[in-house]
Protein backbone atom coordinates (compact mmCIF):
# COMPACT_ATOMS: atom_id res chain seq x y z
CA UNK A 1 0.00 0.00 0.00
CA UNK A 2 2.70 2.64 1.13
CA UNK A 3 4.50 1.76 -1.92
CA UNK A 4 1.56 2.64 -4.21
CA UNK A 5 1.42 5.69 -2.30
CA UNK A 6 5.04 6.68 -3.51
CA UNK A 7 4.57 5.49 -6.56
CA UNK A 8 1.50 8.23 -6.99
CA UNK A 9 3.69 10.37 -5.25
CA UNK A 10 6.82 10.03 -7.80
CA UNK A 11 4.51 10.43 -10.76
CA UNK A 12 2.76 13.80 -8.94
CA UNK A 13 6.41 15.40 -8.92
CA UNK A 14 7.43 14.11 -11.68
CA UNK A 15 4.15 15.72 -13.80
CA UNK A 16 4.79 19.20 -11.44
CA UNK A 17 8.36 19.31 -12.12
CA UNK A 18 8.01 19.24 -16.05
CA UNK A 19 5.29 21.95 -16.11
CA UNK A 20 7.19 23.70 -14.06
CA UNK A 21 10.28 23.06 -16.49
CA UNK A 22 7.90 24.45 -19.49
CA UNK A 23 6.61 27.43 -18.02
CA UNK A 24 7.27 30.87 -18.48
CA UNK A 25 9.62 32.29 -15.74
CA UNK A 26 10.66 35.66 -14.72
CA UNK A 27 13.57 36.18 -11.92
CA UNK A 28 16.62 38.52 -10.89
CA UNK A 29 20.23 37.13 -11.88
CA UNK A 30 20.62 37.16 -8.07
CA UNK A 31 17.79 34.14 -7.81
CA UNK A 32 20.41 32.14 -9.38
CA UNK A 33 21.59 30.46 -6.69
CA UNK A 34 17.98 29.79 -5.55
CA UNK A 35 16.73 28.02 -8.55
CA UNK A 36 20.22 26.04 -7.98
CA UNK A 37 18.70 25.10 -4.48
CA UNK A 38 15.33 24.34 -6.14
CA UNK A 39 17.02 21.41 -8.24
CA UNK A 40 18.74 20.40 -5.60
CA UNK A 41 15.82 19.74 -3.31
CA UNK A 42 13.51 18.73 -6.37
CA UNK A 43 16.03 15.51 -7.59
CA UNK A 44 16.31 14.53 -3.65
CA UNK A 45 12.56 14.57 -3.65
CA UNK A 46 12.65 12.60 -6.52
CA UNK A 47 15.11 9.73 -5.67
CA UNK A 48 13.36 9.54 -2.45
CA UNK A 49 10.46 8.44 -4.35
CA UNK A 50 11.84 7.10 -6.72
CA UNK A 51 13.91 4.70 -4.13
CA UNK A 52 10.21 4.18 -1.40
CA UNK A 53 8.36 3.03 -4.90
CA UNK A 54 10.33 -0.01 -5.15
CA UNK A 55 12.71 -0.45 -2.11
CA UNK A 56 13.04 -3.73 -2.70
CA UNK A 57 15.93 -2.99 -5.42
CA UNK A 58 18.31 -0.46 -3.31
CA UNK A 59 19.38 2.67 -5.02
CA UNK A 60 20.94 1.66 -7.78
CA UNK A 61 22.59 3.22 -10.92
CA UNK A 62 19.27 1.87 -12.17
CA UNK A 63 16.49 4.09 -10.31
CA UNK A 64 19.98 7.02 -10.04
CA UNK A 65 20.18 6.92 -14.47
CA UNK A 66 16.10 7.47 -15.63
CA UNK A 67 16.29 10.18 -12.91
CA UNK A 68 19.59 11.94 -13.99
CA UNK A 69 18.00 11.62 -18.00
CA UNK A 70 15.27 13.08 -16.93
CA UNK A 71 17.14 16.50 -15.88
CA UNK A 72 19.01 16.82 -18.78
CA UNK A 73 15.94 16.14 -21.28
CA UNK A 74 14.11 18.87 -19.63
CA UNK A 75 17.15 20.95 -20.13
CA UNK A 76 16.64 20.11 -23.60
CA UNK A 77 13.42 20.97 -23.95
CA UNK A 78 14.10 24.10 -22.52
CA UNK A 79 16.92 24.88 -25.68
CA UNK A 80 13.76 24.82 -28.16
CA UNK A 81 11.43 27.18 -25.84
CA UNK A 82 12.27 30.48 -26.63
CA UNK A 83 11.34 31.88 -23.05
CA UNK A 84 13.51 29.16 -21.50
CA UNK A 85 17.30 28.20 -21.62
CA UNK A 86 19.50 25.03 -21.49
CA UNK A 87 22.09 25.13 -18.34
CA UNK A 88 24.64 22.32 -17.62
CA UNK A 89 24.68 24.30 -14.31
CA UNK A 90 20.75 22.71 -13.54
CA UNK A 91 22.25 19.30 -14.79
CA UNK A 92 24.79 19.12 -12.44
CA UNK A 93 22.68 21.02 -9.42
CA UNK A 94 20.32 17.93 -10.94
CA UNK A 95 22.55 15.01 -10.36
CA UNK A 96 23.80 16.84 -6.87
CA UNK A 97 20.23 16.32 -5.30
CA UNK A 98 20.71 12.70 -6.53
CA UNK A 99 24.32 12.54 -5.07
CA UNK A 100 23.24 13.90 -1.69
CA UNK A 101 20.01 11.83 -1.17
CA UNK A 102 22.72 8.87 -1.99
CA UNK A 103 25.14 9.96 0.90
CA UNK A 104 22.19 10.77 3.18
CA UNK A 105 20.30 7.63 1.94
CA UNK A 106 21.51 5.52 5.27
CA UNK A 107 20.68 8.04 8.07
CA UNK A 108 17.18 8.26 6.50
CA UNK A 109 16.48 4.79 8.54
CA UNK A 110 16.44 7.02 11.81
CA UNK A 111 13.87 8.77 11.07
CA UNK A 112 10.26 7.57 12.65
CA UNK A 113 8.11 8.29 9.76
CA UNK A 114 10.98 6.89 6.68
CA UNK A 115 11.66 3.37 8.79
CA UNK A 116 9.44 1.67 7.20
CA UNK A 117 11.16 1.56 3.96
CA UNK A 118 14.01 -0.29 5.32
CA UNK A 119 11.42 -3.44 6.63
CA UNK A 120 11.34 -4.23 2.87
CA UNK A 121 14.46 -6.95 2.35
CA UNK A 122 16.80 -5.62 -0.54
CA UNK A 123 17.49 -7.56 -3.60
CA UNK A 124 21.06 -7.41 -4.13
Amino acid sequence: MKQKIFRAALCAAVAAITVLAVIPIQYSPAEGINDKLNHILAFYALALLADFSVPETGFKLYKILPLFFYGVSIECVQYFIPYREFSLFDIIADAIGLLVYGITRPSLKYLPLLRSRWDVPEIH
